[in-house]
């Protein structure tokens, strides 16, 4: 069972092609099968008929000459297939029940016009030179007698034992089966691909837009065509699709209202903290405030990043990659005319907080750009001093920080990492962070290739 799984082809179109060329060629071998029985049971009626035409007309010949000349007759229309005997007896008395023994003696009764016709069909073996392994096999023959006119008041009969006539050599002829075959297979599959690649069509949209879905682009959709299954699976998609977009809308709408209406308690609570007489304690308090003020912030980007709606165009990630760097700073090594399908303020967005975080932790960063065959990859590396092995996957947690080294008052609340995963995943992308055998971190930002029509 595992050896015929691996025969078939990979894609559900391919499988309906494969499978149905299958049945063409087991229907067109099941109906030779048929024709050659068929064609076998013809030749040998058509056989028996030859064979009842030539008995019939010696008959009208042996009536018409004498005892002498019957026999001569009888010799000349022997062969190797029948031999032909005018005797003083009957082979045979009556004929037999056998059907096929009843049809030959209905026929050469209604073609000589009499009714005293005996035929047998009779099993006869095989001579010894035919014996195949030892076993000995039967050949059946027809034995045939007719009453002659008696002659010098000695009553006779014609005795005829024969096969049939001789059987043609050849059988069905296979060059007519394959054009056959071939012509019905090429029309046949060539109508089954366009209809398998009709009815699989919406599953192949609908297998992009879950694609695209797992990525968070709750903007995919699929359309509600095709077969009636297609279609209701196209409707609970984007049935689902719609509930979650507007569950993550409300969501977002939630965070950027908590982290816009905190804004306004901590203005009022810094303005008191700057009025408490007690130095400390104020510079303390400030500091509080200001922290809590970068996490509202944060918020409020963090939700809005989550509802952006910017459509994807065809961006030259290496010139964006160079604006960013020049804008910020960075070292960069990036080649030109690398394609990527995305949204340029979202992959700013992302990109640039990776950029942000290496120069502030570091002295320099350094951006690179290569490709492979299917994706565009991004390093960026800096000289600082690393995330622990055991907290890098959690760095992409909100609020979220690093060692001691990353603390709060280098600036942001936990949010760039963050964000710059959710961005790059939505563009089909990943994110993976590891710290430099010479120091330092590199961020690895993998997108997939701009793909070509």
């Amino acid at each position: 069972m595992n050896r015929l799984k691996h025969l078939l082809p990979d894609s559900l179109a391919a499988r309906l092609v494969f499978l149905l060329a299958i049945a063409i060629i087991a229907a067109n071998i099941i109906a030779l099968a048929v024709l050659a029985f068929q064609q076998q049971s013809f030749d040998q009626q058509a056989r028996e008929e030859r064979e009842i035409e030539r008995i019939a007309a010696l008959i009208p010949a042996m009536e018409a000459v004498n005892a002498q000349l019957r026999q001569v007759i009888a010799r000349d229309a022997s062969t190797r297939f029948a031999r032909v005997r005018v005797e003083d007896g009957p082979l045979l008395t009556e004929t037999a029940t056998g059907t096929r023994s009843r049809y030959i003696a209905s026929q050469l009764a209604e073609t000589l016009g009499r009714q005293d016709v005996s035929v047998a069909i009779i099993d006869r073996p095989l001579p010894p030179g035919a014996d195949r392994n030892g076993v000995t096999h039967t050949d059946q023959v027809i034995a045939i007698t007719i009453p002659l006119s008696a002659r010098n008041g000695q009553p006779e009969w014609l005795n005829v034992v024969t096969n049939g006539a001789p059987s043609r050599a050849g059988r069905v002829d296979s060059r007519p089966f394959l054009t056959v075959l071939s012509l019905s297979l090429l029309s046949v599959l060539g109508v089954a691909i366009v209809l398998a690649r009709h009815l699989t069509k919406p599953l192949s949209q609908l297998s992009q837009a879950a694609e695209a879905a797992g990525r968070g682009d709750r903007t995919a959709r699929v359309p509600e065509e095709g077969a009636r299954e297609m279609r209701q699976a196209a409707r609970a998609f984007n049935a689902m699709q719609a509930e979650i977009s507007q569950f993550d809308a409300e969501r977002m709408r939630m965070l950027a209202a908590v982290g816009h209406d905190l804004r306004t308690p901590m203005t009022s609570l810094r303005i008191r903290a700057e009025m408490v007489d007690d130095e400390e304690l104020r510079d303390g308090m400030v500091r509080t405030l200001d922290e809590m003020t970068i996490m509202a912030d944060g918020l409020i980007s963090y939700a809005r990043e989550g509802q952006d709606a910017e459509k994807m165009e065809s961006l030259d990630l290496g010139k964006l990659l160079k604006q960013l760097c020049e804008d910020r700073g960075a070292t960069c090594s990036v080649t030109s005319h690398v394609q990527v399908e995305g949204r340029r303020v979202g992959l700013c967005r992302a990109i640039g907080n990776l950029v942000d975080n290496a120069v502030r932790y570091g002295d320099e960063a350094t951006v690179a750009l290569s490709q492979d065959g299917q994706h565009a990859i991004v390093t960026i590396e800096d000289n600082g001093p690393g995330i622990p092995p055991a907290r890098q996957n959690a760095m992409f947690q909100p609020f979220t920080r690093g060692d001691d080294s990353r603390s709060l008052e280098t600036g942001g609340a936990g949010l760039g990492l963050s964000i710059a995963r959710t961005i790059i995943v939505a563009h089909g992308g990943q994110i993976t962070l590891e710290n430099c055998a010479e120091g330092g971190l590199r961020a690895t930002v993998v997108l997939p290739l701009l793909k070509r029509t």
